[in-house]
């Protein structure tokens, strides 16, 4: 991949690339996009922003788009990223993008957080995606069972221990 630009997003222009790109990826793994335009942009705009957007930018063409955020694990006592999208096009698979935003997402956490490990979660029906992350090195979590508490669940929380 020549000529390729990395940038952070900054602004509504860049925030609109980032949408069509989870957009682009939510369609390429046949789920919804239930995201909201204004909670993406307080998200990654807000301050403090809780995540932030990576683009892969050819001349004025996305080719590629990362969603990350920071976390902290007792565990690893480490700082760490979980990326939360990551999206190529089509066009652009099998030339080692994806790779690279995962690396420059790597960069930006050692920098800003000091961050030493990564955290991502696939799909079980996407093999592919499986595949690739494998070969760079990630494996998969044992001994855990990831648990979410959906949005009336957390109302209620806060509800009953108020």
């Amino acid at each position: 991949m020549r000529d390729i630009a990395f940038r952070t997003v900054a602004g509504v222009d860049d925030l609109a690339r980032l949408e069509a790109a989870l957009r682009a990826l939510s369609a390429d793994i046949a789920e919804d996009y239930a995201t909201d335009s204004a909670v993406l942009e307080k998200a990654v705009l807000g301050v403090p922003p809780s995540a932030h957007g990576l683009l892969a930018m050819q001349g004025d063409q996305t080719l590629g788009a990362a969603l990350y955020s920071p976390l902290f694990s007792t565990v690893r006592g480490a700082a760490g990223l979980y990326v939360s999208d990551l999206w190529v096009s089509a066009q652009a698979r099998g030339q080692g993008l994806g790779a690279k935003l995962l690396a420059r997402i790597a960069r930006e956490g050692v920098a800003r957080w000091q961050a030493t490990w990564l955290k991502l979660a696939v799909y079980d029906h996407s093999e592919d995606a499986q595949a690739f992350y494998q070969r760079l090195g990630f494996e998969p979590a044992r001994g855990m069972q990831e648990m979410r508490l959906a949005p009336q669940g957390v109302a209620e929380l806060i509800k009953r221990t108020a």
